[in-house]
């Protein structure tokens, strides 16, 4: 039995994402896994129908029944699914605009089903984020998506690779407007949804979070730039003075070595930052968490590898990962 399935409530929703990518196969993976009795992938069947052909599996689509959950047991060789129609499933390494509004459309499907006890959390393949705004569609990633759909204020991108775990204080912005973004009241809010996180969703009773400086060298006192000592310092102190266990700023090159000393997290403060350290060290089996959500929420950590799709090389193991962290943490 796979881990904490047993005291899932529910099953979970897993979005296949981009269906010109490799999430389809990754889905389709899973009938040879234990994972196959506990989740519903939700797309187009004749997605998941056309790319088995393509690979030669042969796997059996079961209608899932939103209105019964518990009741859709499946036979080995057999995947559930909740159907959302696409303009176009017969795509494979090129992405169709046309399509963008299902995708959106799945997504808002699994956000509701998780918020009515239909599924106990939600996991998604990537999506193409270009072609979505190809479509007329602003979209700047899952994490902005659902925090807008759930009404969520202050979503918080987490990254989990074994024992690491980095979070990110901004996400998908030009570097050039990082900077002005982080403001005392952002910074503040995104570390109290982190500590909450650490504590909530992954039971750590008195999590230790280490800060980045956002310049090199975390500004060295204020000759490479006055955001370490004017506003991220002043914050991290009065996360103390509240109790948070909290250090930093500290530099970058040197927050996630072994001198630093071990911390729960590691907050970032932008995506380049803290991201290539994380998927160094744990890519292919990393997981993408999005904390602050009135839901569980987790992802892989790669793209849609348009190059690969449909040539049957794509690796499960991130995807693997992400299921296992989505159930941990709703088992919780």
């Amino acid at each position: 039995m796979p881990v904490n399935a047993v005291d899932l409530k529910a099953p979970l929703a897993i979005t296949a994402g981009e269906p010109a990518g490799i999430g389809p196969e990754l889905c389709l993976a899973l009938v040879d896994t234990d994972w196959a009795q506990h989740v519903v992938i939700i797309t187009d069947p004749e997605v998941l129908k056309l790319r088995a052909k393509r690979l030669g599996k042969t796997v059996s689509i079961i209608d899932f029944d939103p209105t019964q959950p518990q009741n859709n047991k499946i036979a080995t060789g057999a995947l559930r699914v909740w159907s959302q129609p696409m303009s176009n499933p017969d795509v494979c390494g090129v992405p169709d605009p046309s399509n963008a509004e299902a995708l959106l459309v799945g997504l808002r499907m699994a956000v509701s089903a998780c918020q009515n006890d239909i599924c106990c959390g939600l996991v998604t393949a990537p999506l193409q984020k270009s072609t979505i705004n190809d479509s007329g569609i602003a979209f700047s990633g899952h994490t902005e998506f659902l925090a807008e759909i759930t009404n969520t204020d202050m979503p918080v991108m987490l990254l989990v690779g074994g024992d690491l775990r980095v979070a990110l204080a901004s996400t998908h912005i030009p570097l050039s407007a990082v900077p002005a973004f982080i403001t005392a009241e952002r910074l503040t809010s995104v570390i109290d949804v982190l500590h909450t996180g650490l504590q909530k969703q992954f039971g750590i009773d008195d999590p230790e979070i280490v800060v980045c400086g956002l310049n090199p060298h975390a500004g060295e006192g204020g000759h490479l730039g006055h955001e370490d000592r004017a506003v991220i310092a002043p914050v991290i102190e009065a996360c103390r003075q509240r109790k948070i266990r909290i250090r930093g700023p500290l530099p970058a090159d040197t927050a996630f070595t072994p001198a630093a000393g071990h911390a729960d997290a590691v907050l970032a403060m932008f995506h380049d930052q803290g991201l290539p350290v994380l998927k160094y060290a744990s890519f292919g089996k990393a997981v993408n968490v999005t904390l602050g959500l009135p839901i569980v929420r987790t992802s892989v950590d790669h793209g849609t590898a348009l190059d690969i799709a449909g040539n049957g090389t794509a690796e499960i193991g991130s995807m693997l990962a992400a299921i296992e962290l989505a159930a941990r943490m709703a088992s919780r």
